[in-house]
């Protein structure tokens, strides 16, 4: 591995965070002279950033922890166009309101990764509405557009994916890449930004903010991707069978994201720890290099270190010693999902296929019962025989009906 004379772009590729870069040796040279500022762009489509979004986040993070600027580019002008990358339909168009109120759910989890301020090293957060909203559309299409191939813009993989499967792409959203591009013109203008980072997939679309830069104003701009991440299993990040993995509590318990992580595949924990963590790289190769019950501390650790960024050290202790008293202890913590289920609907007699749907234990009550099917559901610790099986009163235990999906997912369901 080249040592990089930049501190950014050296921990970067240490901790496995570097993919492609449009010329490191002039990124490295520029990072190791001066501030850099550096932007994320994330756009407006959920009240609340994924698991899946974390890299990016850590991104910027890392950044800004080797003394660089970055920009959190908050999409309010390009989520009403939709990013059709990785996708195989037009997004669902939302209203001005609609993107209103997942930007505000949205801005929640960066203060907790990031230091946001007026000092030169200070983060920042941007609408790209600010600019977007109020484009003249015949004079962007002469100053902007007229960069742009269209036999360029039908080779990029989110144009091209979605011809091959003769799935229709929207003139909409074809205008996507024209806007991203924009985007970074505008930052750069703007913030003097350097730098545009983004997953892998986004490569075509920085590709073509670096060079509107260069051709319009003759500014040198620079573009990083970083790995496109999956587990080792080739799960995608941030998706489980009940939902996506999100980083709003209001959305996801710290006790659930705690769990995620703690479900982590063996292969994974040194990644996981190396991109999500703070953590040194020393002690990383120590605790992946565990085998065993050992492995099973390193996730715990993992799972730990990961919630305290996103949730505070209070939530993810208590998460950790909800799962210490049940999983070790055979004790319900305090911290477990619970659902409220009316006394009088108990009375009658629930399935408990739908009792785990409800629970978030099981995405459909199909799930649920193949869950079933396999050996894999409990009431009460005590294996579930029937799919057909119902919960009543007789299951409650001080007013609680324990579900346990597996060994290491369980919810609690409590008449009210």
């Amino acid at each position: 591995m080249t040592k990089l004379k930049s501190q950014f772009l050296n921990d970067a590729q240490a901790r496995g965070f570097i993919h492609q870069c449009t010329d490191m040796d002039a990124l490295d040279a520029l990072a190791a002279t001066k501030t850099v500022t550096a932007y994320i762009g994330f756009d407006c489509t959920a009240p609340s950033l994924h698991a899946g979004h974390m890299m990016s986040i850590m991104t910027l993070r890392l950044l800004q922890k080797s003394g660089h600027k970055p920009i959190v580019l908050m999409g309010g002008g390009t989520t009403k166009v939709g990013d059709p990358s990785g996708k195989d339909e037009m997004r669902k168009a939302l209203t001005d309101d609609d993107i209103a109120a997942n930007m505000a759910g949205i801005k929640q989890v960066f203060a907790k990764f990031l230091t946001f301020g007026d000092g030169p090293t200070d983060a920042v957060m941007v609408n790209n509405a600010d600019w977007l909203d109020h484009l003249n559309y015949l004079g962007f299409l002469r100053d902007v557009g007229r960069h742009f191939s269209i036999n360029r813009m039908l080779t990029f993989d989110s144009v091209k994916l979605r011809l091959e499967r003769e799935q229709p792409l929207t003139f909409l959203e074809f205008n996507y890449m024209i806007l991203q591009a924009y985007d970074f013109l505008e930052l750069s203008r703007r913030h003097d930004c350097a730098l545009q980072m983004g997953g892998s997939d986004q490569w075509g679309n920085i590709v073509n903010g670096v060079e509107l830069a260069r051709r319009v104003d003759n500014r040198g701009l620079f573009g990083l991707t970083t790995p496109l991440l999956t587990t080792s299993s080739g799960a995608k990040m941030g998706k489980t069978a009940a939902g996506a993995v999100w980083l709003n509590e209001d959305m996801l318990s710290p006790y659930d994201y705690w769990q995620y992580w703690r479900n982590t595949e063996d292969a994974d924990v040194g990644k996981f720890l190396r991109l999500f963590t703070d953590m040194p790289l020393d002690e990383v190769a120590r605790l992946e290099a565990l085998e065993g019950a050992e492995l099973n501390d390193a996730k715990k650790i993992l799972a730990t270190e990961i919630t305290r960024l996103c949730h505070g050290s209070e939530a993810a202790e208590s998460a950790a010693e909800t799962a210490r008293k049940t999983f070790e202890q055979g004790a319900l913590g305090d911290d477990l999902p619970t659902i409220d289920v009316p006394t009088a609907r108990l009375e009658a007699g629930v399935p408990v296929i739908e009792l785990f749907r409800e629970a978030g234990l099981a995405a459909s009550n199909g799930e649920a019962r193949r869950l079933i099917k396999g050996g894999g559901a409990r009431l009460n610790d005590e294996k579930i025989a029937s799919e057909t099986a119902t919960a009543g009163p007789a299951d409650l235990k001080d007013g609680i009906i324990k579900l346990s999906a597996g060994k290491k997912r369980h919810a609690l369901v409590r008449a009210v």
